[in-house]
């Protein structure tokens, strides 16, 4: 799967010289938390609420309603935007965006081509729905975990022969391998969940769990 598979591609930006309160306004007009920064159509900065957060007076201060109100009206975006901005490609995979966000401890990417031209924004919660469409969490079907004791190659093409060979339809299949502990994660069309399980457990495979959804 692709960037531009899951990221928000009707972006909202904003200009270096807006005042910090004309940027909260339209961050709460559009629901967004974050805005790419351009100037002549090339991005050159973010500003999120967090940062505008960092950046406004504290209750702690000795500053006055109206004192505070001043500076946040003639603050701009320019002044306190973040500059240095990690940003991915929409044909990137998005493995290289979660790779990015976790390496660099951000929630969200501009996605950007031809030098700097903002295309789309894509966050940590586009990830999760793409990690949930993925494994086909929200399908209706059955869905059967298996644990692997002992890994060893040829296991997930005994498993899916040992399905095809009953007339069982795999939409999904995942693999999870931790220190020495694998898992086989299967979703399926099928609403023989019990039947299932008993196909492999007849077959020598451990199933761990095994469970039916009805979908959205």
């Amino acid at each position: 799967m692709k960037v531009k598979n899951y990221m928000t591609s009707k972006v909202i930006t904003i200009s270096e010289d807006t005042k910090i309160l004309e940027a909260l306004d339209r961050m709460k007009e559009h629901k967004f938390h974050r805005l790419p920064v351009v100037r002549n159509n090339k991005m050159i900065g973010l500003i999120t609420e967090e940062i505008i957060q960092e950046n406004s007076p504290s209750t702690a201060t000795s500053l006055s309603i109206h004192e505070m109100n001043y500076l946040l009206t003639k603050t701009t975006v320019g002044d306190i935007m973040r500059k240095q901005v990690v940003t991915i490609k929409a044909d990137d995979l998005l493995e290289a965006a979660a790779a990015l966000m976790l390496e660099n401890n951000v929630s969200v990417l501009p996605v950007v081509e031809n030098k700097d031209t903002v295309v789309g924004i894509i966050t940590d919660k586009d990830l999760f729905r793409a990690f949930i469409d993925v494994m086909g969490y929200n399908n209706k079907g059955s869905r059967i975990v298996i644990d692997i004791a002992k890994d060893h190659s040829g296991i997930l093409e005994d498993i899916t022969t040992i399905l095809a060979e009953d007339k069982v339809s795999i939409n999904q299949i995942a693999v999870y391998r931790q220190n020495e502990e694998t898992q086989v994660v299967i979703q399926m069309d099928s609403a023989n969940t019990a039947e299932i399980k008993e196909i492999l457990t007849t077959e020598g495979y451990t199933v761990s769990s095994a469970t039916y959804k009805e979908g959205k």
